[in-house]
């Protein structure tokens, strides 16, 4: 499977996952100047941005490993941006992760307040 249609399938599969936990999704894919968001939620009162990282294996490490100090900085700026231009500064928010791991069996792993 090509690696931007597994990714992007493993970021329906993320946003399926958060709406089985009650989320409501906002947006997908965001992008601004600075850089894309892959999943914006509610979860109850609370914005989620959600970065959601795939892989089909652990080859290369698990798939939370590749969210590195340089990643959450930008996530953390997008989503700056974000809360300024729809004017929610005051919102409570906060940034999870979601894992996909493997392709016909699944491992689904979701971190609230990942970082």
């Amino acid at each position: 499977m090509q690696k931007n249609i597994y990714g992007k399938t493993s970021e329906i599969i993320a946003a399926e996952h958060l709406k089985q936990k009650g989320y409501k999704i906002l947006a997908m894919n965001y992008k601004n100047k600075i850089g894309e968001i892959d999943i914006i939620a509610k979860d109850k009162k609370c914005i989620v941005f959600v970065e959601v990282k795939a892989r089909l294996t652990k080859a290369f490490g698990h798939p939370l490993e590749a969210i590195d100090e340089q990643k959450q900085w930008k996530i953390r700026k997008v989503a700056e941006f974000y809360l300024i231009s729809k004017r929610l500064t005051d919102a409570e928010s906060r940034f999870d992760a979601v894992s996909v791991l493997g392709y016909e069996n699944r491992i689904i792993e979701h971190i609230e307040n990942a970082f």
